[in-house]
């Protein structure tokens, strides 16, 4: 299968997109940017007009196809993260229960931090029980942003 790869420079630091000719594998944050072979995958540049408009605040729905790897388990919590509504947030526990498996919240964590696709699954959305912002494998303080962003609050501090 061939892959291709591009990169995007958000606001939070840079973006590696990985995708095949018909579906994004990842999506993830990563400190140096490496060769893009991206311009030959209508997915990986529809992808990064996507993203480039999320981030300029256009755009609430993500329309690509997805292909993130991972266990049964973890497509489950993945598919339940893709419905949660933009800007709005909800617990692990909440994941959980909706899965089907009530008392999974740790499991739903640890899937929630194995997310290979970021943002476009929005894990980012997930918070604790008591409304503390936990477990983001990208950092809590991209987590903050990202749900600032997502309600409006446009954070000035861009790292990028």
């Amino acid at each position: 299968m061939q892959t291709y790869t591009s990169y995007y420079k958000s606001p939070l630091g840079i973006l590696k997109i990985v995708g095949d000719a018909d579906y994004i594998l990842s999506l993830d944050f990563v400190e140096k940017q490496g060769s893009d072979t991206g311009e030959h995958a209508f997915c990986v540049k529809e992808c990064v007009k996507q993203i480039d408009e999320y981030f300029k605040g256009k755009r609430k729905k993500f329309f690509l196809n997805l292909a993130p790897r991972g266990t049964e388990f973890q497509q489950a919590v993945w598919r339940e993260l893709e419905k949660i509504p933009f800007g709005e947030v909800v617990s692990y526990g909440d994941v959980a229960g909706a899965i089907g498996k009530p008392n999974a919240c740790r499991a739903v964590g640890n899937a929630n931090g194995k997310n290979p696709i970021a943002i476009i699954i929005p894990c980012h959305r997930v918070i604790g029980s008591d409304g503390s912002l936990t477990g983001y494998s990208s950092g809590l303080w991209r987590k903050e942003w990202l749900l600032k962003h997502e309600k409006g609050d446009f954070p000035d501090d861009i790292i990028a």
